[in-house]
């Protein structure tokens, strides 16, 4: 099992990492919410890791803290929901507001994050009402990364084309995300926006 990663940050592609330790390059993937945190390439970083070995693949998460981590591990428990699509309702809605989706039964607001139906939005709220307690001290957490600054990166068109990309990494249609970043980028014209605050700003405008 490997719970802990501690190395240079060297390639940063949402949903995807990279990050060196002692040589070696580990591919991680991690949810909009831990990449809003992360430094940019070149400076050191430390992830809490979920580990997931497959018949044809092994799969590293990574989590900026310890309670972001256990909400994943939280999610995976339920019924329908794997990884993949754990990492898609913690980039697609902040924590917040998904349990306040569980305690008000809102299933509209859960089948907006791409991958979650009417079944599987039922299914999170029936079973994740249980489980509250479990994944309660993530909200601060998140809620954290949420408010957080976004570097800005000089290179318009690449933040523009590597914000297009991670949203349909998570699951969103190309032209929903060309659709969504044109918005923002309308809308805070002069900006300078950066791939993250980009991405940030597209997912709040899609909720």
């Amino acid at each position: 099992m490997i719970g802990r990663v501690r190395g240079i940050l060297v390639e940063k592609q949402p949903p995807s990492l990279i990050v060196e330790v002692s040589g070696l390059g580990y591919e991680i993937e991690a949810p909009m919410t831990t990449i809003f945190r992360l430094p940019e390439p070149g400076q050191e970083v430390i992830l809490y890791t979920h580990f997931v070995v497959r018949e044809d693949a092994q799969l590293l998460y990574g989590f900026a803290d310890k309670s972001e981590r256990q909400l994943f591990r939280t999610l995976i428990r339920v019924n329908g929901v794997g990884p993949k699509l754990a990492l898609a309702i913690l980039s697609g809605m902040e924590a917040q507001m998904f349990a306040r989706c569980v305690h008000e039964q809102d299933t509209s607001m859960l089948t907006r994050i791409p991958g979650v139906g009417k079944k599987t939005a039922e299914r999170l709220i029936v079973e994740m009402k249980d489980r509250l307690n479990e994944w309660q001290p993530a909200l601060g957490a998140l809620e954290m990364a949420a408010s957080g600054k976004a570097s800005v990166v000089p290179a318009k068109h690449d933040s523009v084309q590597d914000a297009i990309s991670a949203l349909v990494a998570l699951g969103y249609r190309p032209q929903e995300a060309s659709k969504a970043i044109s918005a923002v980028e309308s809308n805070s014209e002069g900006d300078g926006l950066g791939t993250d605050e980009l991405i940030r700003r597209a997912l709040r405008a899609i909720a």
